[in-house]
């Protein structure tokens, strides 16, 4: 072989990209065996799906005992497109474990779609996207980074608008499409404006090469900072990349709607983290101001819009909840922010991924319960939720306890805890301004959240309806509620999460 040969020949480690890999695998599998299966035995590849990212998720334990790298320039080791880190496993852990969550809720959904939903390219689409999201927080290149963007995103398109003949999923297809594309373009200009001043893809070159750049070539690398972080803000849903938002999680599938909140979320924040602080870290005084705008301009909009929601508006429980994770994309673009200011980065990223992990886990508990009233309410009103303790005390008292800790109110101590660190992470980096208004923000969202989980348990009009729960859906209820309970009750588990190795 010859030495040019030799120089690009990179070695693979396949335990290191394991669990990318299977839900990408499996997800192919699912497809072909669509072809062979009968109509009777469709719901085998749901559980397919879901055992495959199970197994995904459980390759994450092996790689816990180090920092693992792979796809490495061969002239230096110590510059790899894919990284395994604890960053890397912690985001991986949130999006496979979000995946999963969803899959159990689309396990009953599209039974009770009945043919409706094309089962196996479902099932291909969610375990497509969440393997995109999976391969995100591991790229230490823009390619892989942009690449793995939109492998999480294009199947998500497809999710909202797989409803056959639904003028309401087709439109909200077509409006996340358009708007996603327009993003993805402006990204795609600003990673190529970024190349054109470094002549390096990798984040950890461009951290060096940047603060070095020809003076004539400044104004096109401060051009494409700034259009790279628009890309990601989109994908956050942050003020006013969110206009896509409400409309999206209506018209979707409720699982499809649960998995954008929680996964969809996550790749963004997980690229803007990987953008501004390995990679432009030089270029703090241009994204600080502009995520601490942004931050308090997304809680503030997204709150007022959760405010506004009327209790007997059709589909206002989703909008609600789709405002309410546009708010709460607010309250986590506040500690990224704050690593433009704090002299520990590091901690103040890992508020934003504790945050997040407690987001996940409740935000997905409340469209679990969601998809329950929805079964025998369809328009999903929020007064449909009134008397549900009459009817359901469990999943009543379940829900009201999510709903307390997006609130961050007792006994929701880890959405109290999550709300502090945040908070925390913007005073210790001097933005005491942006702590004031998320301050207010939280004063806001209580009346909202307070407003709903009081209905739960005032007397139902007419006589409570009672219906058997089907097993995916309460098991994806009972891991959420026990996890929560959980973190509440040992609130320090998320502090481990602070060190996130980035650095």
């Amino acid at each position: 072989m010859s030495t040019l040969a030799q120089s690009l020949v990179q070695s693979v480690d396949w335990l290191a990209i394991a669990p990318p890999t299977i839900a990408a695998v499996v997800g192919l599998v699912v497809l072909v065996a669509d072809l062979f299966v009968g109509d009777a035995k469709k719901a085998l590849l749901g559980w397919a799906s879901v055992a495959g990212l199970a197994v995904s998720a459980l390759m994450l334990l092996p790689l816990l005992d180090g920092d693992r790298s792979t796809f490495c320039l061969t002239g230096d080791p110590d510059v790899c497109s894919y990284t395994a880190d604890r960053f890397t496993l912690v985001i991986q852990f949130l999006v496979l474990g979000g995946a999963l969550l969803a899959a159990l809720l689309s396990v009953t959904a599209l039974k009770d779609a009945n043919k409706e939903l094309p089962e196996g390219e479902f099932w291909f689409l969610l375990l497509s996207s969440a393997a995109g999201a999976a391969l995100l927080p591991a790229s230490r290149d823009l390619a892989t980074l942009i690449v793995a963007l939109e492998v999480a995103s294009l199947p998500a398109f497809a999710l909202v608008g797989i409803k056959r003949g639904d003028r309401k999923s087709s439109e909200a297809a077509l409006k996340f499409f358009l708007s996603s594309v327009t993003a993805t373009a402006v990204s795609l200009m600003g990673v190529s404006f970024v190349y054109a001043s470094t002549g390096t893809l990798y984040l950890t070159e461009i951290a060096t090469k940047i603060q070095d750049v020809d003076g004539q070539l400044h104004t096109l690398a401060q051009a494409g900072v700034v259009l790279t972080l628009v890309g990601f803000a989109f994908k956050t849903a942050a003020v006013p990349f969110h206009f896509w938002v409400p409309d999206t999680y209506v018209g979707a599938p409720l699982p499809v709607a649960a998995y954008l909140s929680v996964v969809g979320k996550a790749v963004g924040f997980t690229g803007l983290i990987l953008v501004t602080v390995i990679a432009l870290p030089s270029y703090a005084d241009v994204w600080g101001p502009a995520l601490a705008a942004l931050a308090a301009l997304t809680m503030t909009i997204g709150n007022v819009g959760a405010l506004r929601q009327q209790a007997t508006r059709a589909y206002s429980a989703v909008r609600l909840l789709a405002w309410s994770s546009v708010g709460q994309a607010g309250y986590l673009l506040v500690p990224i922010a704050a690593a433009a200011y704090s002299k520990d980065a590091e901690k103040a990223i890992g508020s934003t991924v504790a945050y997040a992990l407690m987001y996940a886990t409740v935000n997905l508990g409340a469209f679990a319960v969601a998809a329950l009233v929805a079964r025998t309410k369809p328009l999903n009103r929020i007064s449909d939720y009134r008397g549900l303790y009459a009817s359901r005390p469990l999943s009543a008292l379940v829900l009201g306890f999510f709903l307390l800790c997006l609130a961050g109110l007792p006994p929701g101590i880890i959405g109290l805890f999550a709300k502090v660190t945040v908070f925390s992470a913007a005073v210790d980096a001097g933005l005491g301004w942006l702590a004031v208004v998320m301050a207010v923000n939280v004063v806001i969202a209580l009346f909202y959240y307070l407003q709903w989980t009081t209905l739960l348990f005032r007397a139902p009009e007419g006589e409570p309806e009672r219906h058997r729960v089907p097993a995916p859906l309460t098991a994806a209820i009972a891991l959420t509620a026990v996890l929560g309970v959980a973190l509440s009750g040992a609130p320090q588990l998320v502090l481990r999460f602070s060190d996130t190795g980035l650095f």
